[in-house]
Order: structure tokens, then sequence, then C-alpha cells
């Protein structure tokens, strides 16, 4: 059984700002409005033969939104980001740019990038480990992260 949850109508959004290091345009900071779009695959069970509850699912999606909105998005694994602090404030510098922010306005992500794609995988493997803790029999996770409408990237994880 397959369910789908549109990210702009159930209001699963966030807002925040980022840079993709070394790239022409999106090499400075800038942001986006983002919403995403969930769609799993699993069986049906429990008393009402639920894949996933919608409630406990958009619950689980906001709850990463919400760390991520209004926040600037770091990625901590970027070989182009040379980080100098990560105390009080955020300082790292991109070539010869330098940047210092204080550490409550970031999110720190173990991910290589803050492009639509790896923050795709982010959200998936996040939420696959909390479905599979509640006991969810979920094979397969797609999240669309949305930059605005009509562009955004998907990651599918699958697991017999």
């Amino acid at each position: 059984m397959k369910i789908v949850i549109n990210g702009i109508h159930a209001n699963l959004r966030f807002s925040a700002a980022h840079m993709i290091p070394e790239h022409d345009s999106c090499g400075c900071i800038h942001g986006h409005s983002y919403h995403v779009d969930v769609h799993l695959e699993g069986k049906r069970s429990g008393k009402f033969g639920f894949v996933v509850d919608f409630k406990e699912l958009k619950s689980q999606v906001k709850e990463i939104c919400s760390q991520l909105d209004h926040k600037f998005l770091i990625p901590l694994e970027n070989d182009s980001i040379l980080f100098k602090s990560l105390e009080d404030s955020v300082e790292f510098n991109i070539g010869d740019k330098e940047y210092k922010l204080p550490i409550q306005d970031c999110i720190l992500l173990p991910i290589p990038s803050t492009s639509a794609e790896d923050l795709s995988i982010y959200f998936v493997d996040i939420l696959w480990d909390k479905l599979k803790e509640k006991g969810a029999d979920i094979s397969v996770i797609q999240i669309c992260i949305n930059e605005g409408i009509g562009q955004g990237a998907c990651y599918t994880l699958s697991h017999d």
C-alpha cells in the first residue's frame, strides 16, 4: 500500500538560508521557502489497518522542518568549508570569504551539501529511523524537498 502527503497542502514547510559553496549562482547566501512531499509504501497493520497514521507521519516531518526553520543551513561534510570555530559562533572560510554567524541562527548538518538532493537524503534517513522505532512496516520512503513550486529533488530509500 502506498500513501502520499503533499507538503504544500499539508503545511510541511520550512524557510531557511543556505549556500552551495563554489557554485556560480548558488554560492552566495540565499534562501528558500521549502515544502516537503512524502511517499511511503508498506504493509497495513494495527487496529485501523494503517500503513502509518497520517497525523503521526506529519508530526514527525514537521519536527524535522521546525529544526531547520528560519536557520542558516551549514553542511559539516563539505570539503570547501574550512571551519575555524563551532562554539558560541560558527566561523568558517570558503575560499577568500570569511563568515561568522551566531550559533543559535545556524543548524549544522551531517551532510556534504545543503542542496535539495542532500536535504532529501537527510530527511529520509531521519524519518526511516523514527518510523521503524514506532514499529511501522515500511518498505519504501521517498522524500521530495521542493525549493519552491515546480522544482525540487526526491530521494527514495527501499528495504524489503
